[in-house]
């Protein structure tokens, strides 16, 4: 049974390969079972938090002030997540900023983001938009609190994941849904999807039986 570290990350700014750093993040271990740990932090990411970032997130200059550093942060992060796959809803933009903050240290692997976003799209199109706070709605999962927080958002990105996992074996019966079927996914059409489930999902439920 795999386990999964969902991240999310606030930040001053939209990339980091413009100057942008991360105030908050978040990390949840989740598996088929549900949410097994967390670990969240704020941080001092020692540049100016723009006053609309500070509006739209609620972190404020004076919060992180006082907060550990970026690296003292990132090295806690990365030991809790550790070599599970990472999910993240919008994953190209939680990506840039662990790849270049663990670069940073020296502690970057390649890890392959699964993207709950991109997810979504390919098995529910017929949701009016994929953000995650309208899918938390028309799915009805749980509430984890205020958005663009980096543990609400971890805690309703890990509650979309499972619901997600739960569709693909529910409509396709199988098993498992593996890693690698998740990346095929997410990289494919929506009309793919069911050509990705044959050549690479686990084993049907009749298979087990």
């Amino acid at each position: 049974m795999n386990t999964y570290a969902v991240i999310d990350f606030e930040t001053t700014g939209l990339s980091p390969a413009q100057g942008a750093r991360p105030t908050e993040i978040a990390v949840v271990l989740v598996d088929q079972q549900g949410i097994k740990d967390r670990f969240q932090s704020l941080m001092n990411p020692g540049v100016s938090i723009p006053a609309d970032i500070q509006a739209l997130t609620g972190i404020s200059n004076a919060m992180v002030k006082k907060a550990p550093g970026v690296a003292q942060v990132m090295q806690q992060a990365c030991k809790f997540a550790a070599n599970h796959p990472i999910v993240a809803h919008n994953a190209a933009f939680d990506q840039k900023f662990w790849e270049v903050e663990l670069q940073r240290l020296n502690l970057y692997q390649q890890q392959k983001f699964a993207c709950s976003m991109l997810l979504s799209r390919r098995i529910f199109p017929e949701l009016p938009n994929h953000r995650l706070g309208t899918l938390v709605q028309s799915l009805k999962l749980p509430n984890t609190g205020r958005s663009h927080r980096a543990l609400a958002d971890a805690e309703a990105t890990a509650h979309l994941f499972l619901h997600l996992q739960q569709a693909l074996r529910s409509r396709f019966q199988l098993a498992s849904v593996s890693h690698a079927l998740l990346l095929a996914i997410q990289a494919k059409s929506r009309s793919q999807l069911e050509a990705c489930v044959l050549k690479y999902g686990g084993l049907r439920a009749e298979q087990m039986a």
